[in-house]
């Protein structure tokens, strides 16, 4: 574990260190946030740094805690308690960038709530920069500084960690909140920072935890089998939950999704019929094939709970098609004048569901309609499709209006 001081100096931590540096954030109001992780192989991302830096007038702090180290400032839990209760208050600002899998880990690691997140790709959207827009870019376009990313893809679960790997995480959150605040002063000349601020809220409830219902009712094909069969494929589904957590394997390396409905469908109850499906994998049969029988037979006991009923949309039709184009264009249009990134507005997916909803007389329920996207764009998209708002091109340029232009 390290840190380094505002001379620039990299030391180890202590506990007095990591106690000034929450002072300092509550003081301050800000404090920047990157991890490092692990996910491939496994059943869950494994967290393996954790980099913070806070930015006052007495200069730079950052502090890079190590998850995975033995020993860390003040013990194990005095740390993970600490950096908890910071993530968790309200006053403190938690400067991300592109940080839905960072806030996840954190919650699921450190048992907790982070609070009043600000991320700094989402919030570049409304400046008009790309929805994907990456840190060293924008530090590029509005800082004007370069930094190297050259351990991106290195080995973060190994120790110790090489000078190559600490530089690089320092440079993550060096000048994460110079950053942040360069952009919170270009939303509030425009007037756009609460609407920046208020896109950033969904990262409060972000989890990367698995939701079984969910998993269940995503089984391809599952919804024609019959309730017994789908209280077996439930049971399958919580069995190979448990192993890959056990084993610490990614779920579909215990089973496929294929696989387990056909077994839930068929319901083998030997080897020799295990082994006619396809799709499984002979290690599996030989290392798991008895679990395997055995959740079958455990399913064929459980009470038979049907797949949700929740009624879906209905599917696009061919003639949607030019409709959703014309919705894009207006969509993109407006996206353009208010120099916002487009994917801050609509998906594809959005103008899709607002289309067939407008066509069957149910409003869909998608955020293109909602809040200040409905402000910006999604009343006149509803006015459009129903005739009450014409497109039109003119020198290059698209023209959308109430009455469409005389002939001629």
């Amino acid at each position: 574990m390290t840190g380094t001081r505002a001379d620039g100096e990299r030391h180890p931590p202590t506990p007095a260190s990591f106690v000034d540096m929450a002072e300092r954030a509550r003081a301050s109001g800000r404090l920047a946030l990157d991890t490092e992780f692990m996910g491939e192989g496994r059943y869950r991302t494994l967290l393996c740094l954790v980099q913070l830096a806070i930015a006052d007038a007495r200069g730079l702090q950052i502090e890079l805690l190590d998850p995975l180290a033995a020993e860390v400032p003040g013990g194990d839990a005095s740390w993970r308690e600490a950096l908890a209760s910071l993530l968790a208050d309200p006053a403190v600002e938690i400067v991300v960038h592109a940080g839905r899998q960072d806030i996840a880990l954190l919650r699921r690691a450190l048992c907790c709530e982070v609070r009043n997140v600000f991320d700094t790709q989402v919030a570049a959207g409304f400046l008009g920069m790309a929805a994907q827009c990456s840190y060293e870019t924008l530090l590029g376009q509005l800082l004007r500084l370069r930094v190297g990313k050259s351990a991106s893809f290195t080995r973060w679960d190994a120790r110790p960690l090489s000078t190559e790997q600490l530089s690089y995480a320092n440079e993550d959150v060096a000048h994460l909140i110079e950053l942040a605040i360069e952009i919170q002063s270009r939303l509030g000349a425009v007037e756009r920072l609460e609407w920046a601020r208020e896109e950033c809220r969904f990262l409060e409830r972000v989890s990367d935890e698995r939701d079984l219902d969910a998993v269940f009712e995503r089984l391809p094909r599952v919804r024609s089998l019959s309730p017994a069969c789908q209280a077996v494929a439930r049971e399958l589904v919580e069995w190979r939950e448990r192993t890959a957590a056990e084993r610490d394997r990614p779920v579909q390396g215990v089973l496929g999704d294929s696989a387990l409905v056909e077994i839930a469908k068929r319901r083998p109850r030997s080897p020799g019929k295990l082994q006619e499906i396809r799709g499984v994998p002979q290690a599996n049969l030989r290392r798991r094939g008895a679990e395997v029988l055995a959740a079958v037979e455990r399913g064929e006991r459980r009470e038979a709970v049907p797949v949700s009923a929740e009624r879906r949309p209905p599917p696009p039709e061919p003639r949607d098609a030019p409709l959703i184009a014309l919705s894009e264009a207006l969509v993109r249009s407006r996206a353009r004048e208010a120099n916002l990134a487009y994917e801050l507005l609509a998906a594809r997916a959005d103008l899709q569901a607002i289309v067939v909803g407008e066509r069957t007389g149910e409003r869909a329920q998608v955020r293109t309609l909602a809040g200040w996207r409905r402000e910006l764009v999604g009343e006149e998209l509803i006015e459009l499709l129903h005739g009450r708002r014409w497109l039109g091109a003119r020198d290059g340029r698209l023209l959308v209006g109430e009455d469409p232009p005389a002939a001629g």
